[in-house]
């Protein structure tokens, strides 16, 4: 006989990797209750209006529109009841410091033109760079990706000769290198590293599968905002009777004989209540690992050294961020922009170096009023800027040089031809100690553990906490990794996970 424990599960964090788990246990049947302290969903997906003026605050850019598809399929519904998914041409503009601009797009025609102009002969050696990805996300895919976190038996369901096409050993930058010749095609393919935080001359080579879901796969915008994507999560998840609770801050969870019991949440300051208990044995945290094992459980419980390891590895990078209201329109820009330094390895060093912001950033402008419109007020535009930045150190001081870095930023834009100083109507600023004060990501890392190693994807923390039980974990910093459609993956192989643990035969 098989019977499902019908115990509720608690879920800290309404980030899109707690949504996804929620959406998927709700849709096996299982009670779920969604906590969230802040009074919006979404994590670090999130969003800011002011004086006619909206911005997504986080994630910018969706690709694998089929991981969405998948999850909504599992509870019974159509991705496009729910959200509608525009792709993007260009993919993302390119600006050089020598002046030359290209179009990255899936329209191989358009895209082997520009790269013919530069150098003929990376023609072929993009495509054979594409087919190069093609085949490591062929082969990490269904073992390291799609599924639940690698153990050494994984390993054995590759053939010896497969394995050896992941090129682990190989930084992403010696890959491109062996494929292309152009100086400005080898940037632009390194920069899909930093969509898990890392740098192409430190990273592994197998992080070419992001270049592969990207430039194959395309990029996606949902019409009306990034956000729409928590908002159709929550509202798939309320449908399926998910009870959310917003502002409402978990403080520890409670650990007996070795396994959860439940959560304590905070009590308002001074009112003399004491902190509401929910029992619950399963409880999942879409939280960083690291702030989980620093702050919401009892030190005891905690091995001795594993606090110390987790808050002592090398993060990812974070990011200095601004949102603009620009009072004017630039025709020569797309959605989604990038402005390259010329010394695209200093950069890097900055950040994992010497742990400083760059000192000549790339900056990345996103301005989605060009696909939506009614994001800004006519002849203006709502402009996301991002620059890579070290995770928060004590090596530079954000809450007295925030303003400082923005004026670089900007003048730096304004040396490559975008000065837009004398336009802003309306700013803010998000530093890498906001994001770590805001959501939680410790020391502001956007993607937890670095990447920067050839091993650190198996070293990610497993979604299923080995020293708690009933204890797991969704989000970007355990498996699979960073990145919207990576988050979404780690909430429904959680759900999986759970549903394994509480049936028995």
């Amino acid at each position: 006989m098989t019977t499902i424990d019908p115990a509720p599960v608690i879920v800290i964090g309404a980030g899109i990797g707690g949504l996804a788990a929620a959406i998927r246990l709700a849709a096996a049947g299982r009670a779920v209750t969604v906590l969230e302290q802040s009074t919006t969903v979404g994590g670090k997906m999130s969003q800011i209006s002011d004086r006619g003026y909206r911005w997504d605050t986080g994630p910018s850019v969706i690709t694998m529109r089929h991981v969405f598809e998948t999850l909504f399929a599992s509870a019974g519904r159509h991705l496009e009841d729910y959200l509608d998914l525009q792709p993007l041409e260009p993919l993302t503009r390119y600006f050089y410091a020598d002046g030359s601009v290209l179009d990255a797009s899936r329209d191989w025609p358009a895209m082997a033109a520009t790269i013919a102009q530069w150098e003929p002969r990376d023609v072929a050696g993009y495509l054979r760079f594409l087919a190069y990805a093609a085949e490591i996300h062929r082969v990490t895919g269904p073992v390291f990706i799609y599924d639940q976190p690698p153990t050494p038996t994984s390993f054995l369901r590759v053939p010896p000769w497969d394995m050896l096409k992941v090129d682990a050993w190989s930084t992403l930058d010696q890959a491109i290198r062996r494929h292309v010749r152009d100086p400005r095609l080898r940037q632009l393919l390194g920069r899909f590293a930093t969509y898990v935080g890392a740098s192409p001359y430190r990273a592994p080579a197998t992080l070419a599968v992001i270049a592969h879901v990207e430039l194959t796969g395309g990029v996606w915008y949902p019409r009306g905002g990034i956000y729409r994507i928590a908002e159709a999560l929550t509202r798939l998840a309320t449908e399926l009777g998910v009870q959310l609770r917003t502002g409402t801050r978990v403080s520890r969870i409670a650990v007996e004989n070795g396994s959860v019991r439940g959560v304590y949440l905070d009590a308002p300051a001074g009112s003399g209540v004491r902190p509401e208990f929910i029992p619950a044995g399963t409880v999942i945290a879409n939280v960083d690992v690291a702030t989980v094992y620093d702050k919401l459980l009892p030190p005891e419980v905690v091995p001795a050294g594993l606090r110390a390891r987790l808050l002592n590895q090398e993060t990812s990078c974070s990011g200095f961020i601004l949102l603009l209201g620009v009072e004017r329109t630039h025709p020569q820009l797309a959605h989604h922009n990038i402005f390259f330094t010329a010394d695209y390895r200093r950069e890097f060093d900055d950040i994992f170096g010497r742990g400083i912001p760059p000192t000549d950033p790339t900056i990345y402008v996103a301005i989605s009023s060009k696909t939506d419109p009614d994001h800004a007020p006519p002849g203006c535009e709502n402009w996301f800027i991002l620059v890579n930045a070290p995770a928060v150190s004590n090596r530079y001081d954000w809450t007295t040089q925030a303003q400082t870095y923005r004026d670089q930023v900007l003048a730096t834009l304004a040396r490559k031809g975008i000065d837009i100083r004398g336009a802003i109507a309306t700013e803010h600023i998000l530093t890498p100690h906001d994001i770590a004060t805001r959501t939680g990501a410790y020391r502001g890392a956007l993607y937890g553990i670095s990447s920067n190693n050839p091993l650190n994807a198996f070293r990610r923390p497993h979604n299923r906490s080995p020293h708690i039980g009933g204890l797991y974990f969704a989000g970007g910093t355990t498996h699979p990794g960073g990145g919207v459609p990576m988050v979404t993956l780690s909430g429904m192989l959680v759900a999986d996970l759970v549903q394994e643990r509480t049936i028995s035969v």
